[in-house]
């Protein structure tokens, strides 16, 4: 007989199968020997006191085995002789979108600007090492997106925008742990996404589809405002070609600036949203597990053989407007994610273990057109010339190279330039700046006022050994590109299909899939 049971243990007992056996079998008024499987479906931790407590849902069998484990692995049929549908980007939204395309009996053709994964590491070896950013290939654009070589976190807020199973499913079925099934909040890391990306690619290849790295979207082919095809130049022979279909799917994400480029200077309508900028801050993980854990620094180590790396999220009006934490990254790293030379651009990765000595966090403000106001002259892109603008004064405050202007968090709150900095996990290094007059006073001021409040909220996290390390700018894209609400279209170019965190309607890989998803059903459905 099976039974499922809501259970809130200690640590330790939620480490142990043979103390959930004992557990469950009182709640069952049965012996413990009589259980013949146990598998835990759901699991959180609630330290919200001393007396920290695991919640988990278990299904418990009777005297009776359990029926095979699911493999999550869809059989398709192979399309390679369906229709093709282009999709412009090999992020989350690209790749989850052509894996919808193949179950629907459509041809996907992935076309990424830059490289595989196993190639992108030397480009992010280069910028780490040399402070040398390639323009096509490094923590944003290359095989899998941001998202592969930056953490990997795998929930969304929003439980409303479609299947979140679905993905983790997915996500299981090619190679990533199934505790991310488990998991409140799921986690695959930097270190073995790489392996699931190519294995979603394979998929792709091995059912008909296909896949172009270094192939670089350079124009559209209109007629009469419906979309024809897409021309691209082979960034390794320097040539173009082009891709015919009735459909295009352009999922590049928050940082393609060319693309948001190339369709205001075709007159493709685009808008400026809101986004957020700030900054990035990093404690010592042992810090922030003695705060959220309500023990001493001697007793963390001892915790820490039942509980993961310690988070922490917080978000408060200041002034009107929103300041919160954005991808907090526990045991994690600090990374230099510019697209182009002259810019800095921080953000946070964490690997599988989460057991680097840093917790780091993006601190950010909300944006209001007010903040544009230099910047209107340029239209729709005047929250992309507003964020270049601040990540080259974070270029040259670093001394023109990848190293970032730093201040310790104290100094910063008090405007206070830093006489010395702690160590960080930011590899290309960190140099003293006066962060808090080079940044506009609409996030800086917000951001000091900010870190005073949750100081008193979480006491000892405003200290001078934390650092803030600027500018924290990719929290989401600065344009949206609109489509019908109901055929997902672009108002103006039938067949064009605006997708996921870029086009400004996905925030993370999660929601980003589910939108590749939805832009894959509504093509279907179209046909």
């Amino acid at each position: 007989m099976k039974h499922e049971l809501q259970l809130i243990v200690s640590p330790e007992e939620a480490t142990n199968i043979d103390s959930l056996k004992v557990i469950a079998a009182e709640q069952l008024f049965t012996a413990p020997s009589s259980i013949s499987f146990l598998k835990i479906l759901k699991r959180s931790v609630d330290a919200r006191s001393r007396n920290i407590k695991i919640n988990l849902k278990l299904e418990v069998y009777i005297n009776e085995q359990p029926p095979a484990s699911p493999s999550y692995k869809i059989n398709y049929n192979n399309v390679a002789s369906k229709p093709p549908v282009i999709i412009i980007g090999a992020g989350p939204a690209g790749l989850f979108a052509a894996l919808q395309l193949i179950e629907n009996g459509l041809k996907p053709i992935v076309i990424e600007r830059g490289k595989d994964v196993k190639s992108r590491r030397r480009d992010l070896a280069a910028i780490n090492k040399l402070g040398i950013v390639h323009p096509h290939s490094n923590y944003c654009f290359g095989e899998g997106g941001a998202g592969t070589y930056s953490d990997g976190k795998l929930y969304t807020r929003s439980i409303k925008r479609g299947d979140i199973n679905k993905v983790l499913e997915t996500f299981v079925a090619h190679g990533a742990d199934e505790s991310i099934l488990i998991d409140a909040h799921p986690h695959i890391g930097t270190n073995k996404l790489p392996k699931i990306i190519e294995a979603i690619r394979q998929t792709i290849i091995d059912n008909g589809g296909e896949v172009h790295f270094n192939t670089h979207l350079i124009d559209f082919i209109i007629k009469n405002n419906a979309i024809k095809g897409v021309i691209c130049n082979d960034l390794e022979n320097d040539t173009t070609t082009d891709f015919i279909a009735d459909s295009v799917i352009l999922a590049t994400g928050h940082s393609a600036r060319d693309i948001f480029e190339l369709l205001f200077s075709k007159t493709i309508l685009i808008e400026s949203k809101t986004f957020a900028m700030g900054v990035r801050v990093e404690h010592p993980q042992a810090f922030i597990d003695s705060v959220q854990y309500h023990c001493t620094a001697n007793e963390v180590e001892n915790k820490r053989h039942y509980l993961p790396a310690a988070s922490y999220s917080w978000v408060q009006q200041v002034m009107g407007r929103g300041v919160y934490s954005f991808c907090m990254c526990p045991g994690g790293i600090i990374a230099p994610c510019a697209t182009a030379p002259g810019e800095v651009v921080t953000n946070g990765w964490s690997p599988s273990k989460r057991n680097n000595p840093f917790a780091n966090s993006g601190i950010v403000v909300t944006t209001e057109q007010m903040d544009l106001k230099d910047y209107e002259q340029y239209g729709a892109l005047q929250g992309l010339r507003y964020q270049q603008a601040l990540e080259q004064m974070a270029w040259k405050a670093g001394g023109q190279t990848q190293t970032a202007p730093a201040q310790r968090l104290m100094d910063f709150v008090t405007n206070k330039i830093s006489d010395s900095l702690p160590d960080t996990s930011y590899q290309p290094g960190v140099k003293s700046a006066p962060l808090h007059t080079l940044l506009p006073e609409s996030i800086g001021k917000r951001l000091q006022i900010g870190f005073k409040e949750f100081g008193n909220k979480m006491r000892g996290y405003l200290t001078n050994e934390a650092v803030i390390v600027g500018v924290e700018s990719r929290t989401s894209s600065p344009v949206r590109i609109p489509r019908d609400k109901e055929t997902l279209e672009h108002p103006q170019i039938k067949g064009l299909y605006p997708c996921g965190e870029g086009a400004g309607y996905a925030g993370g890989i999660v929601s980003a899939a589910i939108d590749g998803q939805k832009c894959a059903v509504a093509i279907k459905e179209a046909y």
